[in-house]
């Protein structure tokens, strides 16, 4: 037993760093991604028999934790935001400007378009892999894609032209 669990420590520390850019990119917020990514590694924890018993055991951990988003973003509970407001402290710098720039077009995409962006664009998954970790056909991957990328520029759209100045 003893070696099992150190075999899954090995892994989740291995793994944690991608999971948690994953969960970031998904989610936008900091603490909701650990939550996922802790989430994440219960539930590949309480079916872990070792590295072997699943072919890719950290495409399989992205699955879950792309799964475990798209049931958290389905419960009535994920829409909680903390109240009050933080004085923002704007920084001056292009790639931070382009990078929240980009996460608030995301943040008003829907749940699973979303994914497919993240999988498909950030984690350059292909189309295949990305059908299969949302559990979806490769033709509603291409398709939603095509979608998200069209609302994504229709939201940014005035954004991306005061950023183009930046370069």
């Amino acid at each position: 037993m003893a070696q099992v669990e150190d075999g899954f420590r090995d892994f989740a520390v291995a793994c944690g760093g991608p999971l948690f850019r994953s969960a970031w990119w998904l989610t936008g917020d900091w603490h909701l991604a650990e939550d996922l990514v802790q989430e994440t590694l219960g539930k590949m924890y309480r079916r872990w028999r070792g590295p072997e018993s699943v072919d890719n055991p950290m495409a399989y951990a992205h699955t879950v934790l792309v799964r475990t988003y798209l049931a958290h973003r389905r419960r009535r509970s994920s829409a909680e935001s903390p109240a009050g407001n933080m004085p923002d402290s704007p920084i001056d710098d292009g790639d931070v400007t382009l990078r929240m720039t980009l996460m608030a077009g995301l943040n008003q995409l829907h749940p699973r378009d979303r994914a497919v962006l993240v999988l498909r664009y950030w984690e350059d998954r292909s189309v295949d892999d990305t059908a299969t970790v949302l559990g979806i056909s490769a033709g509603a991957v291409k398709s939603r894609s095509f979608r998200a990328l069209q609302r994504l520029r229709e939201l940014l759209r005035a954004d991306l032209g005061d950023l183009s100045a930046l370069q």
